[in-house]
């Protein structure tokens, strides 16, 4: 949460930290709650023992899905480029053809 860059926003000034966080039940821990609490950032995070995950899963299953295209591709599985800006570039491009691939079905 400390390394999310500035959000740029069509009025006003930046923001500096996201208004929501979603999250599951490995992430429930009163320390991180109070912590966000303290920082202004809503928190929808699942308990544990209490309440189930699947009311997450509309958020989350957006975020696991590009993830596992992502991971189709083996040059990204495996993080074979030792400079960032190569890996980078990898990325960009499995995206763009992951998003190519959506467009034209």
């Amino acid at each position: 949460m400390k390394g999310i860059p500035p959000i740029r926003s069509r009025r006003g000034r930046r923001r500096r930290r996201p208004g929501k966080l979603h999250a599951d039940k490995g992430y429930d821990y009163d320390h991180l709650r109070r912590w966000l609490r303290r920082r202004g950032i809503r928190h929808r995070i699942a308990r544990k023992g209490i309440e189930s995950s699947t009311r997450l899963g509309r958020h989350r299953w957006t975020i696991e899905r590009t993830m596992s295209w992502l991971a189709g591709c083996r040059r990204l599985h495996r993080r074979y480029e030792r400079k960032a800006e190569h890996f980078l570039a990898f990325t960009s491009i499995a995206c763009t053809l992951i998003c190519y691939r959506r467009l034209t079905k």
